[in-house]
């Protein structure tokens, strides 16, 4: 039975955001090694049992988010069943080839690569599936594995807004604001590529040395041992091509993303039983099950919170410290979209940022809060770069290589993160502003 509490206004809205503070430091620290979703459903079952938020409230806010639910487990399911066909094998060693034996082209190739992925199956899909293919290659070719291991992981995240279908935080945020595709490409399209150009610039200066020699090509294993059965393979490459344009047709109409991941998925799933492909096992281990809990228990710690008022005020802030102007919306929501990131996680922090702006709407210009519905779609899906707790992406990425006793700290990944990072994102919101202007 959930404890109804007569409590103050004051007091509800103090403990609300005591318990969205704490959930959000256990977030953070992990204490006893917990896992996210279990500390986030464990603030929002503790707001449903003071009578915070009503079981009513809490399930609509469920309900009303399914196209985010749906299109993760569609997406999860995608990258699964491309992985199982070889495709992300056969794609590296086609890089490889194409390299030509120098290391900077491979490096190069790999960036191309990871940018494809994650435009078309999500930046957790490049983290999770092209880190362990990437590491195989490199380690058999004899190079460094830190330059090309450390650009899977980037890339991810700086190419993860070419798309609406590129990072599920975009599907979060879409989800709330009224925003088409072409103005979605119109703004952030060009912003992505030169960020890209940038990301590659810099990794090609920093690890210079590592990648000035070349390569044996007769280490390459032949494309076809990737292949595990061609008729599958040839199916997974159609019907993947299929989704990809369907995913740009559903963008423009406006119709649920999800709804195309499942479609697609379910279409791999029965090519998988036809060829005899299918492995419910390893389909269940690429599809991070514990996510869905950690995102049903922050979008009830955010509406509670939202109901106090505090996500209007904190909207409030924002655009008071943006001046009302379209580029101090820009750099604000820029500058607080990654910083938030890299503290609480870039899915929390687009859930806050999201409803901040939905309690502003009809209170600013539709430019305004346009820029800051950019703003924080570009800070959430490129800000994670700076450090190694700001997106799911980065998380899964440490565990690949914790797994083949590779050790990168915190502060090794900030050593690149703040080199790189900082000046994506300048010259990314600089062209959102300028393409605002257009």
């Amino acid at each position: 039975m959930f404890l109804l509490l007569p409590l103050p206004v004051l007091a509800r809205t103090l403990l609300t955001t005591l318990i969205a503070l704490l959930t959000l430091v256990g977030i953070m620290t992990r204490p006893f090694r917990w896992n996210e979703a279990l500390i986030a459903l464990a603030g929002a079952a503790l707001l449903l049992l003071l009578g915070l938020i009503s079981p009513l409230a809490a399930l609509q806010t469920l309900l009303g988010d399914w196209n985010v639910f749906l299109f993760f487990l569609g997406m999860m399911a995608l990258s699964a069943f491309a992985d199982q066909a070889g495709l992300f094998d056969w794609l590296a060693i086609a890089a490889a080839r194409l390299a030509r034996r120098r290391a900077r082209l491979l490096l190069l190739n790999v960036f191309l690569l990871g940018s494809l992925i994650s435009m078309v199956l999500s930046n957790d899909a490049t983290a999770l599936i092209l880190t362990p293919v990437v590491y195989t290659l490199v380690t058999r070719l004899r190079l460094p594995v830190i330059p090309f291991l450390f650009a899977c992981t980037f890339i991810a995240d700086t190419a993860s807004f070419l798309l609406p279908v590129s990072n599920p935080i975009n599907i979060l945020v879409l989800s709330r604001f009224q925003l088409d595709l072409w103005t979605f490409v119109r703004l952030l399209w060009l912003p992505a590529l030169a960020v890209i150009a940038v990301n590659i610039g810099i990794f090609f200066w920093l690890y210079r040395r590592e990648v000035r020699g070349g390569f044996d090509p007769k280490r390459l294993p032949a494309a076809r041992e990737a292949i595990k059965e061609p008729g599958y393979f040839r199916y997974c490459c159609l019907v993947l091509g299929v989704v990809a344009v369907a995913y740009v047709v559903a963008s423009a109409s406006g119709f649920p993303l999800s709804c195309v991941a499942l479609a697609g998925a379910l279409l791999l799933l029965i090519g998988a039983v036809r060829w005899h492909q299918f492995r419910p096992r390893a389909l269940a281990s690429h599809i991070s099950w514990s996510l869905f809990g950690f995102i049903a228990g922050m979008f009830v710690i955010v509406q509670a919170v939202e109901e106090t008022g505090l996500t209007r005020l904190f909207g409030e802030l924002l655009w008071h410290l943006s001046g009302g102007s379209s580029l101090g919306a820009v750099l604000v929501g820029t500058l607080g979209a990654a910083l938030g990131t890299n503290l609480i996680n870039n899915v929390p922090m687009a859930v806050v940022l999201s409803a901040s702006l939905q309690a502003l709407h009809g209170q600013i210009s539709p430019t305004t809060q346009l820029a800051f519905v950019v703003a924080t779609i570009f800070g959430c899906d490129l800000g994670p770069n700076l450090t190694t707790v700001g997106s799911l992406a980065t998380v899964l990425w440490l565990l690949i290589l914790r797994q083949r006793r590779l050790d990168v700290s915190g502060l090794d990944y900030f050593k690149v993160g703040i080199l790189v990072t900082p000046l994506m994102l300048l010259v990314g919101a600089i062209l959102i502003w300028l393409l605002l202007l257009a």
